[in-house]
């Protein structure tokens, strides 16, 4: 492994603790309904990240009317200029929106408006006074309006028109930047309201390695969406119902008789608990039954039964709160007990629309083109996923008000998500048109693998647990610096912080850089190298460009104030350029819901920095005013790429 040293800069840590339970009040002629429809509905919590936390409620958005002007990205800017071209120059085609896309090859220009193609096609034969596509993008360069974000424009082939942008503007809009912030970068995004449902664990289980995918790509997407200043509602659709509870229940029973006094198993014991308790469910009868009747008693509502629920549900979430402590992830916790309630009248709103039918003692939804049928009640009247999941839809759809409801699991539940969508449509709760709102989105999610190209597991052919797998990244950092002589030269404190950041960011970006739908090996080797496309290479990179501002003794708030960007040299634009182009990655990550877009931005950005700095004297130059903010950019943006991806920047080296 490279090894490598930092300092973090800590801003002072956020004491943050769930608020606490909700207090039962307990009618002695309580009814199973009004259990189900109050009690069960404050089973709604809040997880939180000690580190690196980004909270956005309701609330948080009057802080929106302190920020300055969005502007949107340069691209949509750009688009805006070429729809009043498209309006001007062809006034009598309708419902044409404009293409604007990167150019490909930069020697062509920096961005390219690709409509004259298709609407040649529409207007071909029609009488028009064009002879070809050609023509048609002459045209549409002739009526761009004047603006000063525009160098030249030009025609390339059947009518691409190729703009390259003002030089000066693009100076002027990164001085901007610095002056107002980073958020009037934000892109401008058809949404106000998302829920992204993630990580939801199952209760008496460990968090394993398969979780940290759902919770850093739902937790990316989250961030992503939040800086878009979209209303975003952080779920945690735990496993916290069902039949599984009876024998756990019961097994608590027998074997800690003391329970109600605080002696439960720690986690650490209760997942061997629950494989207990499971191998005895299936092999004696006489458990069985007696398991079978304390989910009878859970469900009516015994308090006793409800006790040891709580008990053995808070003993998970303690445990779990560990993880999203070390990731800096916060969510909301709304899992199955919390919709079980609903489920009744929803699925008595889709029988009565006629999308119900019995099968083989089962209720099932059919839906076309798919060989089986989505259960909804199963033969026993017990419910599934499937009806959990169309009860939480239609209370995110018609309580939430949410207009996207993204879903990250693995891709292993593609095809269930598919047929609950399906199922949606059909009821007339999702439109159609997979381009309108609300709608919803699987993301889903390929496996982590060992280096032997198999499901990554322990020696012992365990799952891998997060809580270790987490603590090895930190642990392999620390020891990195500690051979750098960094704990001679640090507080312990600054060690141990330095060393989280790095190695927690470090398994993060491993994950996120790559396609969300691909498998991906986990090698702590690579993902802790100094080199290469890695969070160690890229978080290096930002402390430099600190290094750089620092060493110059300039106070770069000043220069912000007084100086002025010039992007004379080739490689000052390139990079200049690329800075501008933030807001679009975001906005087609989020489109996409592909975080790995943004990894690559990121990388990419770096590159182009160091390529700025290998030809650009920085310091003690006569371009060292511009050269310094251009630096502060370049700074700017890769902490709010950070930012998003969850990871902690670094500040010294």
């Amino acid at each position: 492994m490279s090894s490598f040293a930092f300092s973090l800069k800590i801003p002072p840590l956020l004491t943050l603790t769930a608020p606490p339970s909700t207090k039962l009040l307990i009618n002695t002629n309580f009814s199973p309904f009004f259990f189900n429809t109050c009690i069960l509905r404050a089973t709604s919590r809040r997880f939180f990240g000690a580190v690196g936390v980004s909270l956005r409620t309701i609330s948080t958005m009057e802080k929106d009317k302190e920020i300055k002007e969005i502007t949107g990205s340069q691209k949509q800017q750009l688009a805006k200029l070429i729809e009043e071209a498209l309006k001007a120059a062809f006034p009598d085609v309708s419902d044409v929106q404009p293409l604007v896309a990167i150019c490909n090859d930069p020697r062509h220009g920096d961005y390219q408006c690709n409509n004259a193609m298709s609407l040649w096609n529409k207007i071909k034969g029609k009488g028009t006074q064009f002879k070809g596509p050609q023509p048609v993008g002459k045209a549409i360069i002739e009526n761009i309006p004047a603006s000063e974000m525009i160098e030249s424009s030009s025609i390339a082939g059947p009518g691409f028109v190729n703009i390259v942008l003002a030089r000066q503007w693009i100076a002027k809009s990164l001085q901007k930047m610095l002056i107002d912030g980073i958020a009037t970068w934000a892109p401008k995004l058809p949404v106000k309201r998302a829920v992204v449902d993630f990580s939801s664990p199952n209760i008496a289980k460990e968090m394993h390695v398969g979780h940290l995918r759902s919770t850093i790509i739902g937790d990316t997407l989250a961030r992503m969406l939040e800086f878009s200043n979209v209303d975003v509602l952080r779920r945690n659709h735990v496993g916290d119902w069902g039949t599984q509870f009876g024998m756990l229940i019961e097994s608590l029973f027998e074997e800690f008789p003391n329970w109600e006094a605080g002696s439960a198993p720690a986690i650490g014991d209760l997942e061997e608990f629950y494989k207990a308790s499971k191998k005895r469910f299936d092999a004696d009868a006489d458990f069985k039954e007696r398991a079978q009747k304390a989910v009878v008693s859970l469900q009516g509502g015994d308090e006793k039964y409800r006790m040891a629920w709580s008990q053995i549900c808070e003993i998970s979430r303690n445990e779990f709160q560990k993880v999203y402590g070390r990731l800096g992830v916060h969510l909301e916790e709304k899992g199955e007990s919390f919709y079980n309630p609903y489920i009744p009248s929803v699925l008595e709103l889709l029988n009565e629309k006629g999308l119900i039918q019995e099968s083989e003692g089962a209720r099932v939804i059919f839906i076309e083109g798919k060989k089986i049928p989505l259960i909804v009640v199963k033969r026993d009247g017990g419910y599934n996923y499937a009806s959990t999941d169309l009860a939480a839809l239609w209370y995110r759809l018609n309580e939430e008000k949410a207009d996207w409801i993204i879903y990250v699991t693995d891709v292993g539940q593609r095809e269930h998500f598919e047929m609950f969508f399906a199922a949606a449509k059909r009821a007339g709760w999702l439109p159609l048109n997979e381009n309108d709102y609300p709608k919803t989105s699987h993301v889903g999610f390929g496996l982590v693998l060992g280096e032997d190209g198999k499901r990554f597991r322990t020696r012992s052919t365990d799952v891998v647990k997060l809580v270790d797998l987490l603590d090895e990244a930190k642990n392999r950092c620390k020891s990195a610096l500690e051979e750098r002589g960094k704990a001679k030269e640090w507080t312990a404190e600054e060690l141990e912080q330095t060393a989280e950041a790095v190695g927690y960011g470090a398994v993060k970006y491993a994950d996120l850089k790559n396609n969300r739908l691909t498998n991906y090996t986990f090698n702590f080797d690579q993902m802790l190298n100094d080199k290469g496309n890695t969070a160690v290479y890229l978080l290096y990179a930002h402390a430099r460009i600190c290094s750089i501002i620092r060493k110059s003794g300039k106070d770069i708030e000043e220069l912000k104030k007084s100086g002025a960007i010039d992007l004379a040299h080739p490689d000052e634009r390139t990079l200049g350029l690329h800075l501008l182009q933030f807001a679009e990655i975001v906005e087609e990550a989020c489109t996409n819901l592909l975080p790995n877009l943004l990894c690559e931005y990121l990388y990419n950005i770096s590159e182009d920095f160091t390529k700025f700095y290998t030809n650009c004297q920085v310091v003690g130059s006569a371009e060292e005013t511009s050269r310094l903010l251009l630096c502060e950019a370049t700074a700017v943006v890769m902490r709010k790429c950070f930012h998003l991806l969850g990871i902690t920047p670094v500040y010294k080296i």
